[in-house]
């Protein structure tokens, strides 16, 4: 799990913006829009980081096609905190959501 997640977030073009939905959907569940609106991305772009997580089973959808709400898998649920190891090892401080939007 821990080269997985260096890999998504350090190692690859966008792991910036799945950083960014890995830890909103740790908050609360989002919607591809909401999670579009949030990283201030095209649709497109936010739905391909989204399966990008999904295809490596860190997120998983609930609900119909359209209004699938997105969560934290339980495997990322219980490795979180490696997460936050990594993020704080990368030494970005950029990566944290915005607190006024999408947040608590």
């Amino acid at each position: 799990m821990k080269k997985l997640l260096w890999w998504l977030i350090a190692g690859t073009k966008g792991g910036l913006n799945r950083a960014k939905i890995i830890e909103a959907l740790h908050k609360r569940p989002y919607n591809a829009h909401q999670l579009c609106e949030m990283l201030g991305v095209d649709y497109t772009t936010a739905r391909h980081h989204i399966e990008v997580l999904e295809k490596d089973k860190l997120v998983s959808p609930t609900g119909d096609k359209y209004g699938n709400m997105y969560f934290l898998t339980p495997v990322m649920e219980e490795n979180y905190k490696m997460f936050e190891e990594i993020l704080e090892q990368l030494g970005n401080n950029k990566i944290s959501v915005d607190r006024n939007k999408g947040g608590e």
